[in-house]
């Protein structure tokens, strides 16, 4: 038998490294590019529609953002607005989608869906909007605020997260820095050093707790930028002292956890137990640079068809890959009606017993 295949929903023209999916439109926004090297690969947000036809999960380009020479390595999604991690910066973008009759048009001031933007400038400069119209669906996305979040000698956000409420967002990149922001305004509110090297990935919390996790082998839990507690490896995971371990994420917890591997491999988990319920190996063949499931609220139920639930990876040979769990029975239907028979026979018969003549 041949090797276990995840069909291919999307492929981009440059390698992709984030990806989100908004609850309330479906959209599934992809990330990337080729950086600032002149190798003729582009940078953009590429906006994809979602749809069920006939059964199957389906997904085609409604809008693609342009970012000039700056590849987005890293989102979060909050309403409508993302934060794009790009290079040293933070850029936040609007979308707004939104149902139009009549045919389609597209209004772009270039070849591409959407205009291009001047060169040279600053990324806190660039506020420009596009719109694209696509089977009675018009999208705009603008460029709002940027900001620099990262300052190392070979600076790099590598994470970005917003709050419970979307009024804040935290950064961290490769000089160990936590830095905490307003939205959508990007004004500095909290700025402390969390580790000695990269963030590797971090959480906000309701209570006003941030969790990070660096290549200095810790994670932290803080209160503002005071030290709560740190997490070590001796006290509740694997005893090899001679064995350096690295934490690497840290997400809320949920029904299910995704995980792509530096293989390429892509697995779903029950996120209690840690059961593994699908999986395919080397799904990309390169390493799988982010995943994202479908939401289980918003149009999440209505796309998600006869299924538990629906993973989305990407990897940097540019594809989106998904990954379909079929809806699990705990009891097969045949053992259930078998039940519902022989309830009803031990109820004759008891009925007999204590009334003779009964039937």
């Amino acid at each position: 038998m041949g090797r276990r295949r995840a069909p291919e929903l999307y492929r981009a023209p440059f390698p992709l490294y984030a990806l989100q999916v908004d609850p309330s439109t479906g959209l599934l926004i992809a990330a990337g590019g080729g950086g600032a090297a002149k190798t003729g690969i582009k940078n953009g947000v590429h906006f994809l529609q979602l749809e069920l036809i006939n059964g199957r999960l389906s997904a085609s380009l409604l809008h693609s953002h342009d970012t000039e020479t700056r590849a987005t390595m890293n989102l979060a999604l909050a309403g409508d607005i993302l934060a794009a991690g790009q290079d040293a910066h933070c850029q936040l973008l609007r979308f707004q989608a939104h149902q139009q009759q009549g045919n389609k048009a597209e209004k772009a001031g270039s070849k591409e869906q959407g205009p291009r933007q001047r060169k040279g400038a600053a990324p806190a400069e660039k506020k420009c909007g596009a719109e694209t119209q696509h089977e009675g669906l018009e999208l705009r996305v603008e460029n709002l605020q940027a900001v620099q979040t990262d300052f190392s000698s070979d600076p790099l956000q590598k994470v970005v997260c917003f709050n419970h409420d979307n009024t804040l967002l935290a950064t961290g990149g490769t000089d160990g820095y936590v830095r905490v922001w307003k939205v959508p305004s990007l004004e500095k509110v909290l700025e402390f050093k969390a580790h000695e090297g990269e963030i590797e990935d971090l959480a906000l919390g309701p209570d006003g707790k941030l969790v990070t996790v660096g290549r200095d082998l810790k994670a932290s839990v803080w209160q503002k930028d005071q030290l709560v507690t740190q997490l070590h490896w001796q006290e509740n995971g694997p005893t090899f002292s001679s064995t350096p371990y690295r934490y690497q994420a840290c997400s809320e917890s949920g029904t299910f956890l995704g995980l792509g591997t530096v293989t390429g491999s892509v697995a779903i988990y029950i996120a209690f137990s840690l059961q593994c319920l699908y999986y395919v190996r080397e799904a990309h063949g390169i390493v799988v640079t982010d995943v994202a499931f479908l939401p289980e609220k918003g149009r999440g139920p209505e796309l998600l068809g006869s299924h538990e639930t629906a993973l989305f990876s990407v990897a940097v040979d540019s594809r989106c890959q998904l990954h379909l769990l079929p809806s699990r029975r705990s009891v097969p239907v045949w053992l259930l009606l078998l039940l519902c028979v022989g309830l009803i026979i031990v109820t004759i018969l008891l009925l007999q017993s204590a009334f003779p003549g009964f039937l």
